[in-house]
């Protein structure tokens, strides 16, 4: 059996909500938000969209699978959405100590314990979440032995710390796909490369304008996308050519914000597996996994733009695209990892737009 000894959830708005720490017996802070997925504690721990944020996970059992073990193919790890977890915190209403699953080496909590990432579970995390619904995302600390500072990831530009810091290639197909990586999941790589493409991996801030490529596809990534300025600028001349472009997650914010358009944070974000998103001027409707705080302003974009995709629950813009030139982008994860995999015919949609050049 894994401690039991007793940890505390702090809220900025003061609530305090108690259960027993698992994983390291720590303190830490960050930003809290909510995932409303069934599975893939493992991705989304991984994910560098979640960097500095305390994830409160809604499905009531987590860990009854472990976590698989390291499997780097060509560079990519495979069963990870990056190389390392990036969450400061985790918080669960049901720890399961006893897990099982075919490529597991080691259980959630000793994974977390051995990279120093503090966990609670026996939170009524039901009530947890309609808080975090009625106030918005809010700061908050885990505290197993004293107290500790607040800590607010926004203030400092988080895609700089989550970024490759030197340019990778990767495959070497016909195709040299440009990604611009604000914090990538590795299956965007694994989707484009399954494509038969060579990727040119570069770090957020990356003038890779004069490079020779044929089409850019511009990354999900944590934070505020205004704070990305060079990278903006970066985008602002790449729409001026006639390069196939597609952004995903915060690709898209940045996309729209490069084409004059603006962007705000949203109350409590759009965190999960199940988002219903529908392709305007259509009756088609996906499910979508998203991660995000931030949405754009549709009233602000330009009649040279037009929404692609929109939020059935709240009506927020989950995609762009230009009315005459090869770009567009998307809110959601057509990659997502683990699921569901509604929306990844839209790499296709793009492969088709590179063909076409």
């Amino acid at each position: 059996m894994e401690h039991q000894q007793k940890a505390k959830l702090v809220l900025e708005d003061g609530s305090v909500f108690t259960g027993y720490s698992f994983g390291y017996s720590g303190n830490t802070a960050g930003e809290v938000v909510f995932n409303t997925a069934m599975n893939g504690y493992p991705e989304s721990l991984t994910d560098p969209s979640y960097f500095g944020q305390i994830l409160v996970a809604t499905f009531p059992l987590i860990g009854n699978y472990g976590v698989p073990e390291p499997n780097p193919v060509g560079g990519i790890e495979q069963n990870w959405e990056s190389n390392r977890v990036h969450i400061k915190g985790l918080i669960v209403s049901e720890y399961s100590q006893n897990y099982s699953h075919w490529n597991a080496n080691r259980s959630l909590g000793q994974w977390l314990d051995q990279n120093r990432i503090p966990a609670i579970s026996g939170i009524d995390t039901r009530m947890l979440t309609k808080r975090l619904r009625e106030k918005g995302c809010m700061l908050g600390k885990i505290m197993v032995d004293g107290d500790t500072d607040w800590y607010d990831p926004n203030v400092d530009n988080p895609v700089a710390q989550v970024s490759v810091n030197k340019p990778i290639t990767y495959g070497n197909g016909n195709k040299r796909i440009v990604l611009v990586d604000c914090g990538v999941k590795n299956n965007i790589l694994r989707c484009l490369l399954r494509r038969d493409v060579q990727v040119f991996r570069v770090p957020y801030d990356y003038n890779f304008l004069n490079q020779d490529f044929d089409a850019v596809l511009i990354s999900n990534g944590p934070g505020d996308p205004k704070a990305n300025t060079k990278t903006i600028k970066h985008i602002q001349r790449l729409i001026e050519r006639d390069k196939p472009i597609m952004g995903i997650c915060l690709g898209n914010q940045l996309l729209a914000l490069a084409s004059g358009a603006n962007t705000y944070k949203l109350s409590y974000g759009h965190r999960g597996h199940n988002q219903p998103v529908r392709m305007n001027g259509t009756n088609r409707s996906f499910i979508t996994s998203q991660n995000h705080g931030f949405a754009i302003d549709t009233s602000t974009l330009s009649d040279e733009w037009e929404v692609m995709f929109e939020n059935l629950n709240d009506g927020t813009c989950e995609g762009i695209r230009h009315k005459a030139k090869p770009i567009f982008a998307v809110q959601f994860h057509p990659e997502a990892s683990g699921g569901p995999n509604d929306t990844e015919f839209l790499f296709d949609e793009f492969f088709n737009l590179v063909d076409k050049k």
